[in-house]
């Protein structure tokens, strides 16, 4: 009651989570804690920015297909149009932020509805790094977000020019180390272990 009397929120407080760095297992990692919240009765909603859910184009990317399996308490939504400036990227740098400020409207969309107690904002942090996404815009996200839901952002800033400033916004930050990779090797992406 004093909470209430008080006009404090009730409840637990959401966490807000950031998975970052250049080594390979961010939107893996995010994944898993989807699988354990679904695990235990929560709904989830992951808005990918950058990735178009299919990979090769017109196949569905297996995270995709895997996360149709537990639908409706997990949702995977793909909102860009293809990974800028490669694998023969055909889109200008205006349609990429287009398509990446529509993806925002429907994570505000989603973390407003109260319809979810985790929402995955997916290689958001790639997303302001290319400067599709305003460094600003997450901080909104991150600063309006209900009292009880949790939040989960990946990617990752690459010339180290914002990481900081999101530090002190989070509850836990985790940054992947990429300490050995077949890529490094010219080994290509494997259907299955990486899409």
């Amino acid at each position: 009651m004093a909470g209430a009397a008080s006009g404090r929120p009730k409840g637990v407080k959401g966490q807000v989570l950031l998975y970052t760095g250049e080594g390979k297992g961010k939107t893996t990692s995010a994944f898993g804690v989807a699988l354990r919240a679904v695990g235990r009765g929560w709904k989830v909603s992951m808005i990918q920015f950058t990735k178009m859910g299919e990979w090769p184009p017109g196949e569905p990317m297996g995270e995709i297909a895997g996360a149709r399996r537990l639908a409706p308490d997990l949702e995977v939504i793909s909102t860009g149009i293809g990974f800028v400036n490669i694998f023969g990227d055909t889109f200008s740098m205006e349609e990429h932020r287009e398509a990446a400020q529509q993806g925002l409207r429907l994570a505000q969309e989603k973390i407003a509805s109260g319809g979810y107690q985790l929402v995955i904002l997916d290689e958001i942090l790639g997303a302001v790094d290319q400067g599709q996404i305003d460094l600003e815009q997450v901080l909104e996200v991150i600063r309006g977000k209900p009292h009880a839901l949790n939040l989960l952002l990946t990617g990752h800033d690459a010339q180290k020019r914002f990481i900081d400033t999101l530090l002190p916004e989070v509850d836990l930050a985790t940054e992947m180390v990429k300490l050995k990779h077949p890529f490094d090797e010219g080994h290509q992406a494997r259907k299955g272990l990486d899409y």
